[in-house]
C-alpha cells in the first residue's frame, strides 16, 4: 500500500500552520511522491491560471458593476430624501461625493496593506519579473481588487485591464510560490496570468499572448509561449461563458476606399502619438505634484483627487455641448464613449473635448494615488482623436474616405502604443475586434508612426517602463539592464567646467594645457554659449598647419560636437565616448544645444559606476528580503517614520517597552539618503524609512508605532 499522505497541522515551535501553509505542504508533497515531467507541470499550471484569471476577471467585473449600483443608483436615491434645503446635494451632489467616498477606504487600503496597488499595476508586475523572479506578494492582488473597485466603480477614471492584469499575475505568482518553483517557472505564470485577464476581458486571446510576451517578459520563447497561450485561451473560453462571444466593443469591418487615405492615417498617426506624449507627461506631472505635498497623508491624496475629478465633471456638464445624462463620460472605464466613437456618433468639439477631459480625469485618479489602469483610457483618448478626424476628413472629402468608425478604430490602437509603445499588440487588438484584415495597413502605419514619435519624444520610455525608471530600474526585454543605464548623466557629470573664449590666442591655449594638465577645453563666445571644443591635438595640428601663435581659437577648435544630455543614461554618453574614442562630452540643455551645462570626463564614468552599484546592491538587498518574506511566519517589513507618531524625536533605547519584543530593527535611512544602523542612543526622524524583521504580529504592532496609529508609543 502507498505511504499515506500525512497533512502536518503545527510547524517546529508548536505554531499552528496556516490555510495556504497547509495547501503548499500537501501539493508538495504530491510533486515529490509522483514527480510529474516538466512538461506536465507546465500544461497544468498553465491552466489552473488560465481558469483562476478568467474567474478573476468575471468576479471583477461583476464587482464593478456592485459598486456602480451603490454609488450612482442607491446613493443619489438616498440624497434625494434630503430636505429642499438641500437641493443641489440631492441633485447632482453624488458626482462630487461618490468619487471621495470610493476614495477614501481604497486609499486607506492602498497605504496600509499593499503599496504596489496605487496607480495602474502594469509597472509593478514588470519589476516583480525583472528584479525579484516574479514573486508578487499574495495580499497585493486582494488589495488591488477591492482598491480599483472601489475607485472605478465610484466613478474613479481608470481602465478595469490593468488591474485583472495585475490581478492574474498575481495569481500566477501566488501558485508557483506555493509549488516553489524556479524563477524562470515563477515568472512565466506570471505572464499567464497577465494574458488570462486580458483575453477574458477583451475576448482578444491572441492579443492577451502577445501583450504578456511584449510588455510583461519582454522576449519569445517557445516554453513561455507554450504556457501563455494555454492560459489565454483557457481564460478566454471562461470569459466567453460569461460575457458571451462578441469582443469588448462591437466594432464593423472597414476597408481603404483610396489610396489617398493613406496620408490621412499618416497625419492621425502623428496626432496619436503627439497626444500620447501629451497623456503620459500630464499623468505624471500630476503624480509628482503629489508626491512633493507633504501636508496630506498619503491615504488621504485619492480623495483629493476624486475630488478634483468631480469638481471638474460638475463644471463641464453646464457647458452646453457636454451635458450628461446622470454619470459624466469621463467617470470609470468609459467604454459607452468609446463605443460611441466607434459608430461615429458625437460632434468634432464633443470628441476632443472629452479627449483632453479625459486626460485630466486620469491624471487626477492615478496621479493622486488611486487604483486602477491605463489600458482603457488609452482607448477613449485614441478612439475620440481618431473619431474627431474622421468627422473632419468625411467633411472635406466625402468620397475618398472611409466611415468615422475605421479612424476611431485605428486613432485607438495609434494612442495605445503611443503610451505602451506594445504596437504589435495594439495591432492584433484590433484585428481581433474587427475580425477582419482589409484595414491592416492604415492600421499598421499610424500605430508604427505614433510608436516612433511617442519613442522619440519620451526619450524611449513609456507610460509603462517610466514608473519604473523614476525609481532608477531600467527594463529592456523584461529584465533590469547594465547598471550605468539606471544612472543619469546630470547624477555623475560635472558642472563646473573651465572654458575658454573664442578670442583666446593658440599661444595662450597651449599655456593653459600645460598649466592645468587639462587635454581639452569647452569654447564659449561672448554670450557664454558653447561654440566648440578644442584639445592638445587641434593646438599641435593648429601650429604644424603654419598659424600664427596669435590665431584665435576659433579658427582652430572642433565645431562638430559629440554631445550628451543631462536627462539621458550614462550609458549612451559612455557609448559616444567609445565609439569616438574621446575623452570628455560636453552637456548640453536639449532644448537648447548651445547651452552648456557641465561636462563628462573618465573620472565621471566611475563616479557613475559607483552610484549604479549602490543602487544595484540596494535593489538586491529589497529583492533578498522579498524572498524571505514568511518564513516561519517572519519577514522584513519596511516602514517610513510618520510625522505625527510619538516615536519622533525618541531614542530607540527610551522605546524599547513600547516597540514589540519579536521585532528587530535592521537600518535605518534617513531622508538624506544615509543609511545607519540602530543603537540604542539612535534617535528616529520625521520620514526615517525603518527597516525591521519581525513575525507578522509584531509587524503589525511595529507598524502602528512607527505610523502614528497607536498611541502607547
Amino acid at each position: 500500500m502507498d505511504e499515506e499522505i500525512q497533512l502536518p497541522l503545527t510547524e517546529p515551535g508548536d505554531r499552528p500552520l496556516s490555510v495556504r501553509q497547509r495547501v503548499a505542504s500537501i501539493l508538495n508533497r504530491l510533486l515529490d511522491r509522483y514527480q510529474p515531467g516538466e512538461g506536465v507541470v507546465l500544461i497544468a499550471t498553465a491552466l489552473v491560471v488560465g481558469i483562476f484569471a478568467g474567474l478573476g476577471a468575471i468576479l471583477f467585473r461583476w464587482i464593478l458593476a456592485q459598486a456602480g449600483i451603490v454609488f450612482f443608483v442607491w446613493f443619489p436615491a438616498a440624497l434625494a430624501h434630503l430636505p429642499a434645503t438641500f437641493t443641489w446635494l440631492s441633485s447632482s451632489g453624488y458626482i462630487l461625493l461618490a468619487p471621495i467616498l470610493g476614495a477614501l477606504p481604497a486609499g486607506w487600503m492602498i497605504a496600509r496593506y499593499a503599496g504596489e496597488a496605487k496607480g495602474h499595476g502594469v509597472p509593478e508586475v514588470m519589476e516583480a519579473v525583472a528584479l525579484r523572479g516574479g514573486r508578487i506578494r499574495p495580499v497585493v492582488p486582494v488589495i488591488k481588487y477591492f482598491a480599483s473597485a472601489l475607485t472605478i466603480g465610484s466613478g474613479g477614471s481608470a481602465g478595469a485591464e490593468g488591474p485583472i492584469v495585475q490581478i492574474g499575475a498575481g495569481i500566477g505568482s501566488g501558485l508557483g510560490q506555493l509549488l516553489r518553483l524556479s524563477d524562470d517557472r515563477i515568472q512565466s505564470l506570471v505572464a499567464c496570468g497577465a494574458a488570462g485577464g486580458i483575453a477574458a476581458v477583451f475576448n482578444a486571446p491572441i492579443a492577451g499572448v502577445i501583450f504578456a510576451v511584449e510588455i510583461i517578459l519582454g522576449e519569445f520563447s517557445v516554453g513561455n509561449l507554450t504556457a501563455v497561450v494555454l492560459a489565454s485561451v483557457t481564460s478566454s473560453i471562461i470569459g466567453r461563458i460569461a460575457f458571451g462571444e462578441s469582443p469588448a466593443f462591437a466594432a464593423s469591418s472597414y476597408s481603404v476606399q483610396s489610396l489617398w487615405e493613406f496620408p490621412i492615417y499618416a497625419v492621425l498617426g502623428i496626432l496619436a502619438g503627439l497626444v500620447s506624449v501629451l497623456f503620459v507627461r500630464v499623468l505624471y506631472w500630476t503624480e509628482d505634484r503629489f508626491d512633493e505635498s507633504r501636508r496630506l497623508p498619503g491615504w488621504v491624496q485619492p480623495a483629493v483627487g476624486a475630488a478634483m475629478l468631480g469638481l471638474m465633471a460638475l463644471i463641464y456638464g453646464r457647458i452646453p455641448g457636454l451635458a450628461y445624462d446622470r454619470i459624466p463620460q469621463v467617470f470609470g472605464v468609459g467604454y459607452d464613449t468609446i463605443t460611441m466613437a466607434l459608430h461615429g456618433g458625437g460632434t468634432v468639439s464633443l470628441l476632443l473635448a472629452l479627449m483632453l477631459l479625459k486626460i485630466l480625469a486620469t491624471s487626477f485618479t492615478l496621479g493622486s494615488g488611486g487604483s486602477g489602469g491605463v489600458f482603457a483610457p488609452a482607448l477613449f483618448v485614441g478612439s475620440t482623436l481618431g473619431a474627431a478626424c474622421g468627422l473632419v476628413v468625411n467633411q472635406l472629402w466625402p468620397n475618398i474616405t472611409a466611415p468615422v468608425g475605421a479612424y476611431a478604430l485605428v486613432g485607438m490602437a495609434a494612442a495605445f502604443a503611443g503610451s505602451t509603445h506594445a504596437s504589435v499588440t495594439a495591432i492584433v487588438m484590433i484585428f481581433e475586434l474587427t475580425g477582419d484584415y482589409r484595414l491592416v495597413l492604415p492600421l499598421m502605419l499610424s500605430v508604427v508612426i505614433s510608436t516612433l514619435l511617442a519613442r522619440r519624444m519620451l526619450h524611449g520610455e513609456s507610460i509603462y517602463t517610466l514608473k519604473l525608471s523614476r525609481r532608477g530600474i531600467r527594463i529592456a526585454k523584461g529584465r533590469d539592464v547594465d547598471v550605468m543605464q539606471g544612472v543619469l548623466v546630470r547624477e555623475a557629470m560635472t558642472t563646473r567646467v573651465d572654458t575658454v573664449p573664442t578670442t583666446m590666442t593658440l599661444d595662450r591655449v597651449r599655456s593653459e594645457f600645460a598649466r592645468t594638465q587639462h587635454h581639452g577645453f569647452p569654447v564659449v563666445d561672448e554670450a557664454g554659449k558653447l561654440y566648440g571644443i578644442v584639445t592638445v591635438q587641434d593646438s599641435a595640428r593648429a601650429l604644424e598647419a603654419g598659424m600664427s601663435p596669435e590665431t584665435p581659437v576659433a579658427k582652430f577648435a572642433e565645431r562638430n560636437l559629440v554631445v550628451a544630455y543631462p536627462d539621458e543614461p550614462m550609458a549612451d554618453a559612455l557609448h559616444r565616448l567609445s565609439v569616438r574614442g574621446i575623452g570628455r562630452l560636453p552637456v548640453v540643455s536639449r532644448k537648447d544645444h548651445n547651452m552648456l551645462l557641465g561636462a563628462v570626463r573618465r573620472s565621471d564614468i566611475l563616479r557613475a559606476y559607483n552610484i549604479a552599484l549602490t543602487r544595484r546592491a540596494d535593489v538586491q538587498h529589497r529583492t533578498a528580503r522579498m524572498r524571505l518574506r514568511n518564513v516561519d511566519h517572519t519577514e522584513f517589513i519596511e516602514l517610513e517614520v510618520a510625522s505625527d507618531s510619538r516615536c519622533v524625536g525618541s531614542r530607540i533605547q527610551d522605546l524599547a517597552d513600547s516597540l514589540p519584543h519579536d521585532a528587530v530593527l535592521v537600518s535605518v535611512r534617513r531622508a538624506n539618503g544615509e543609511v545607519i544602523i540602530p543603537h540604542g542612543d539612535t534617535i528616529l526622524e520625521s520620514g526615517d524609512q525603518v527597516v525591521a524583521f519581525a513575525d507578522e504580529d509584531a509587524a503589525r504592532q511595529l507598524a502602528d508605532r512607527l505610523l502614528g496609529n497607536d498611541d502607547t508609543a
